[in-house]
């Protein structure tokens, strides 16, 4: 929406049952009161309801963000057919990308390295046995329609297989509608590197440096930063044309993220294509300047890209914190509730995305995500320096949040060194938060004052139960209070 007013497009938001105060309602032209709609089914998950909506407010456009319809090819084929603009590819590239299998056959026909495992999709246990007994152990089975993680198991002996196909298919079928799973070698403890790229109407296309997305959970992203320490020039270079080749391979426009795994010995893999902005885009905004989301409105405008691939200058660096409600003590478990209060930093040198403020809910029905603290620096040194000042301006009452796992992140020394892969966190961390040592004075003078308190409560009980004359509950909390 900011994007779009820069441009001096009006805008049409949704507002719902779950969300009726949502902070980006203030932020349309046009708030359609969707909020008598109590079904099962979220609006933003229903593809005709959103068609409809669209028709009603005489939108001829709609973005589909990151969420699950921003990379479903009947949604956009939809917008297709009612003569809605959708600003993301085409119905072709989204499907050919999105099956996972169908994009491993399509980067295998154009010579681009990937990890090697089955040629489609697996039908069975058996079938996944025999293949990884082919390629060697250890494998991973991943959802041929999915991504974010789910889907997704790692296999390291053939007894673990039957357990771990199953799961991994009915979880892909609850997540995407599709229990299709496919096998691939697991490459242990890489790098994950991903490329945007922006692709025209007209078959422009470049790619905007990389993003270093290593630092994971389950597969599940939590920090992410651009660019990433462990490519040179070189490097990238052979890397992101790559990318583009990837994508030129099916006439993809917009804007697009190639995901590569990188090993100890710089070879790197194809993995996926992501047809969809990706939450962590702010990273490449701000060390290229350039706004991905009026890129995307521009070129579904049918607008030529105005850059080339020698325009694309990497400045800085910029780290991106998914600060999320969640409970990183509880191993991240979500923990919806209300923000009673938050206070957010404000320096030149700190960009915070979010649609959260005090006041607003955090619903079991929607992502957990309550902020995105983007924070650039002259290099990856200053922008680590940046990042430990602001996250400690960062505060927020009213849940639990992730808040605690960056605050120890940046200061762990693996971390600061670059030396770390996407198993940081579960080889390489003795605990998931950072407590400073006036917490730790604090909570260990409560403990004692409680500890005090209560022994002295009890002695006082005790004597008078002794004496034989049982004092009042409002003498004994005078003494209390006078001890």
């Amino acid at each position: 929406m900011k994007s779009a007013k820069k441009m001096k497009i009006e805008t049409v938001a949704v507002k719902t049952a779950l969300e009726p105060n949502a902070m980006y309602l203030s932020f349309a032209d046009v708030v359609h009161d969707n909020t008598e709609d109590v079904s099962e089914i979220p609006v933003f998950l229903d593809i005709e309801k959103i068609i409809t909506i669209a028709r009603k407010t005489h939108a001829d456009a709609i973005h589909p963000g990151y969420g699950f319809l921003a990379e479903n090819a009947y949604f956009a084929q939809k917008c297709h057919e009612n003569r809605i603009i959708f600003i993301g590819p085409s119905p072709d590239a989204i499907y050919k990308m999105g099956n996972k299998t169908i994009a491993r056959r399509i980067a295998l026909a154009g010579g681009i390295p990937m990890a090697m495992g089955s040629e489609g999709n697996i039908g069975n246990e058996e079938e996944a046995v025999a293949i990884a007994d082919k390629i060697g152990y250890p494998v991973i089975i991943k959802a041929a329609s999915g991504g974010g993680g789910r889907g997704m198991r790692i296999v390291r002996k053939a007894e673990e297989m039957e357990k771990m196909f199953a799961i991994a298919s009915k979880e892909a079928e609850k997540a995407f509608n599709d229990p299709s799973v496919f096998i691939e070698k697991y490459i242990e403890n890489p790098k994950h590197i991903e490329f945007q790229i922006l692709g025209d109407t007209k078959g422009n296309m470049i790619h905007l440096g990389e993003r270093e997305c290593s630092i994971q959970r389950k597969h599940q992203k939590l920090l992410e930063e651009a660019p990433s320490c462990a490519l040179d020039d070189e490097l990238r270079n052979k890397m992101g044309k790559i990318a583009v080749q990837i994508a030129k391979a099916v006439n993809y426009y917009s804007a697009g993220t190639v995901e590569f795994l990188l090993d100890s010995d710089r070879n790197f893999y194809f993995m996926e294509m992501n047809t969809r902005i990706q939450v962590e885009h702010p990273v490449t905004e701000i060390i290229t300047g350039i706004d991905l989301i009026e890129q995307q409105i521009r070129i579904a405008n049918g607008e030529a890209l105005k850059y080339n691939q020698e325009d694309i200058k990497l400045n800085g660096w910029a780290i991106e914190c998914r600060i999320n409600a969640e409970d990183v003590q509880a191993g991240f478990a979500p923990d919806p509730g209300k923000i009673e209060s938050l206070s957010l930093p404000s320096d030149s040198n700190v960009r915070i995305d979010t649609g959260i403020q005090a006041g607003s809910a955090i619903v079991a029905s929607f992502d957990s995500m309550i902020a995105k603290l983007i924070v650039k620096g002259t290099d990856r040194k200053d922008a680590i320096k940046n990042c430990k000042i602001a996250l400690d301006k960062v505060w927020i009452k009213g849940t639990k949040t992730t808040l605690p796992f960056f605050r120890m992140l940046v200061r762990n020394q693996k971390f600061t060194d670059g030396d770390f892969t996407t198993a940081f966190i579960e080889k390489d961390l003795d605990k998931f938060y950072f407590n400073s040592e006036y917490e730790e004075m604090l909570a260990a003078w409560l403990a004692t004052k409680l500890f005090i308190e209560e022994n002295f409560r009890n002695e006082v009980v005790n004597t008078s139960v002794e004496d034989g004359k049982e004092m009042s509950p409002w003498l004994l909390n005078k003494r209390i209070n006078q001890f």
